[in-house]
């Protein structure tokens, strides 16, 4: 039986189309292989071709295994299944390691679909994932498009990334797994607090849970919905009014917007040149701000990942600098 939540997440975001080519990312975990077992048994009625997606990072002794647990569930319901094996010096080069397997991951999945003919890339976060995610986030510090948690549908380019797990509780898809005698890999880091996630979910949960709230995850989870409409339509609002400012900014028509709408065109020009925003921080909009009212002309910013912004007289250029 499917989890009622997989077939309403899919329904309430319209996350598949009927006749959709979708590439699986499944790392051999219970999330993503409860996500293929699903998308699996909807194949049909939805005229779906699915294609598995593996990626090895390398990190692990017991990483083969994952691999092999994934090429043998796809055989499984006869799905075509593509492994890779991401270089490990690469993943430990400079720069944060959870932020390089990251990377190596999308630009693997996003190239599968491109190369399979597929415009969607289905993962396996759950409301779990949710509510840790947005604590994370919130103990780091984050605006509204930190807060908004992991988004069930997200386009990058010419690729939309769905979560049709999104609000699946994980207890909810061990059950399911058990019922269907499915055994999946365990990564043993995961019982590892060396990360602030790990460190989130085994102590700071459990505790709101036991002390503060029973269903605080759901509560999380909630927020993060709630937050993350809101933010769709000022984002909405500030990329048009990216739109009549044009990429030098006149800051006297600048100034005229509302603040929150400023650091939001600010954001929108930053990722125009570097694809998104992730490294950019309030520090980062405080200095640009800083550049704007109190720096004299030819004044320089520099941003994370080659971005520069210069005050050119009345006007600020955002650009791309040498490498």
């Amino acid at each position: 039986m499917l989890p009622e939540s997989f077939l309403r997440c899919i329904s309430k975001f319209a996350l598949i189309s009927k006749g959709e080519r979708i590439v699986a990312g499944v790392s051999g975990g219970p999330d993503s292989a409860a996500l293929l077992c699903l998308l699996a048994g909807i194949a049909r009625e939805y005229s779906l071709t699915v294609h598995v997606a593996h990626l090895d990072h390398g990190l692990r002794p017991a990483s083969s295994r994952d691999a092999e647990f994934t090429r043998a569930l796809a055989k499984k319901f006869n799905l075509p299944c593509t492994i890779a094996k991401a270089s490990a010096g690469r993943m430990r080069a400079k720069g944060s390691l959870e932020e390089n397997a990251r990377k190596a991951r999308q630009d693997f999945l996003f190239g599968l679909a491109k190369r399979v003919g597929a415009s969607t890339v289905a993962l396996g976060h759950t409301l779990d994932d949710q509510a840790e995610t947005v604590l994370m986030r919130l103990l780091r510090g984050a605006g509204l498009s930190g807060l908004a948690g992991i988004m069930p549908r997200k386009r990058f380019g010419a690729i939309e990334v769905i979560r049709p797990l999104i609000e699946t509780r994980r207890r909810e898809i061990e059950a399911y797994l058990k019922r269907k005698k499915i055994r999946p890999c365990n990564d043993e880091t995961n019982a590892q607090d060396l990360y602030l996630r790990n460190r989130i979910r085994h102590g700071l949960i459990p505790l709101l849970e036991r002390e503060y709230n029973a269903n605080i995850k759901e509560v999380l989870a909630h927020s993060a919905e709630s937050i993350a409409a809101d933010y769709d339509y000022i984002l909405g609002q500030a990329e048009k009014a990216a739109g009549r400012l044009g990429k030098k900014i006149r800051i006297r028509d600048f100034n005229r917007l509302h603040r929150a709408m400023q650091r939001l065109v600010l954001r929108v020009n930053i990722a125009r040149l570097k694809g998104d925003t992730r490294r950019i921080t309030f520090r980062h909009l405080r200095e640009i701000e800083d550049l704007i009212n109190n720096r004299p002309a030819r004044s320089i910013v520099d941003l994370p990942q080659g971005v520069s912004v210069v005050k050119k007289g009345e006007f600020l250029d955002f650009y791309r600098r040498n490498k």
